[in-house]
Parts: C-alpha cells; structure tokens; sequence
C-alpha cells in the first residue's frame, strides 16, 4: 500500500494540488446524481471549468489526444464536485463501481480508453487503487451536447454509517 492510499480520499485529494469547478446544474430533465440505497449514481457530466465555462471540440480535429485526455480529468473533478456538493464529502465514497466515458472525436480515431484515463487515473488518486478503479466503458461518439470532447457517468457505493 502506497502513502497516498493511507489518506482518507479528501486528504488524497488536497495533495494533488487540483482545484474543483463549481458542481454543474442539469441542462435538461433529469437529475445531476441519485441515491439508491448504498449506490450513488451521476448522470453524464462534462469538463466544467473553473470559470464554469466548458471545454469544447472534437477530439482529432480540434483537440489531440493529450488535451482529451485532460478534459476526461477535467470531467472527473467536476463529479468531484458534484459529490462534494450533494453527499458532502469525498470520504463518503467506499469504492467506483463503474464509469461509462463517452468520446467526441473524430471517426479514425481509435484511442478512447487512453482518454478516459484522465479520470480514471484521478479516481484511482484519491480513492487508492483498490478501490478507485472500478469497471468502465470507454466509447466513441460522432457528436456529444455543446460540442465537448467528453462526457461521463459513473457509479459509486457509499460507506454504510
């Protein structure tokens, strides 16, 4: 077990030096997480900034790889966000169940799961490795909503108080 595994995740999380955008409102019908017992679910998120500007362009036209990758990071501190916001606390989180990260790019393009790294990586920071690295899906996708390069959802168990 590494140091940073010994943190709880909000203590992990201050090390990374990162900031979290402001938690996003939901932009159409539906709501931004969801309880179910001991399962917290987020809707599909996009890379908010700090400015609560988004990030936008296609991946393989406007954005290399290297800038997706940061925005599906990106994404990953806005879900922060929104558990920060909602739940109250990182540490309320046991473990990531799963993640389905969707790709805006171009057709060619083939190097999606190196994409949704950005937050998987992050995930896997603040909660350890055992458990902040869940199942995933990593997709392509002709379009996503405002034109941003990733979307993702993701679900989570919580601690049982």
């Amino acid at each position: 077990m590494t140091t940073i595994e010994l943190l709880t995740p909000e203590a992990a999380f201050e090390t990374l030096g990162l900031s979290l955008p402001p938690a996003p409102l939901p932009l159409g019908v539906y709501k931004p997480y969801l309880i179910d017992g001991k399962y917290l679910y987020l809707s599909g998120h996009g890379p908010v900034n700090d400015d609560k500007s988004l990030i936008i362009g296609r991946i393989g036209k406007d954005l290399d790889i290297e800038e997706g990758k940061l925005a599906a990071r990106q994404v990953g501190l806005t879900m922060l966000s929104t558990i920060k916001t909602h739940v109250g606390s990182l540490n309320k989180i046991k473990r990531v169940i799963k993640i389905l990260g969707m790709v805006n790019c171009v057709t060619e393009f083939e190097r999606h799961p190196y994409v949704i790294n950005g937050c998987s990586e992050l995930f896997a920071q603040v909660w350890g490795t055992e458990n902040g690295i869940g199942v995933r899906s990593a997709v392509g996708m002709g379009t996503l909503p405002d034109n941003i390069p990733v979307e993702i959802e993701a679900m989570f168990e919580l601690h049982q108080d």
